[in-house]
C-alpha cells in the first residue's frame, strides 16, 4: 500500500509548516508522506522552531523553506492550512485533495527572552503533535 500525501501550508514555511513536515514524516512515516509549504516563504526555518523539534526526537535535516510553487501540479490526499486565520491570510490551493484548517499562532511573533520565545514554540509543536497528527492518524483508519 502506497503512502497517503499531505502538504502542509502557511504564509512564510519557517515554523508551523515545518514543524508539521517533520513531526508527521517522524511520528506517521509508515503511513503518511509530508511535505511543507508557503505562499511567500521566509526562505530560512526559524532555529527555535528546529531546536523545538530536536528536544523530542524529531529529525531536521533537509528541512528547508520552500514556495508553494515547487508542488504546483502534484496531487495530496489532504492539504492542511496551519495559519492563524484571525491574524494572517491563509493560503488557498487549488491543486487536488481535501482541504482542512488546523490553526496556530505564529511562533516567530511570540515576545519577550529567548526562553519566553521558546515555550511558545513547544506550545505550537505540541499542539501540532496532538491536533494534526491525531487528525491524520484516524483518516489513516478510516
Amino acid at each position: 500500500m502506497s503512502k497517503r500525501r499531505v502538504l502542509v501550508l502557511c504564509t512564510g514555511n519557517s515554523c508551523r509548516s515545518q514543524m508539521a513536515e517533520a513531526i508527521i514524516n517522524h511520528e506517521l512515516g509508515e503511513t503518511w508522506e509530508a511535505f511543507s509549504a508557503g505562499t511567500n516563504p521566509s526562505g530560512y526555518v526559524h532555529p527555535l522552531a528546529l531546536r523545538a523539534l530536536e528536544e523530542i526526537g524529531v529529525p531536521t535535516a533537509g528541512l528547508r523553506s520552500k514556495s508553494t510553487e515547487e508542488f504546483r501540479g502534484q496531487t495530496f490526499d489532504v492539504v492542511i492550512t496551519v495559519c492563524d486565520d484571525a491574524a494572517e491570510n491563509c493560503p488557498v490551493w487549488l491543486g487536488g485533495g481535501h482541504v482542512v484548517h488546523i490553526g496556530f499562532p505564529d511562533p516567530a511573533k511570540a515576545e519577550g527572552d529567548e526562553e519566553a520565545q521558546m515555550r511558545v514554540f513547544r506550545e505550537v509543536r505540541d499542539g501540532i503533535r496532538e491536533r494534526i497528527v491525531g487528525y491524520l492518524a484516524n483518516l489513516a483508519h478510516a
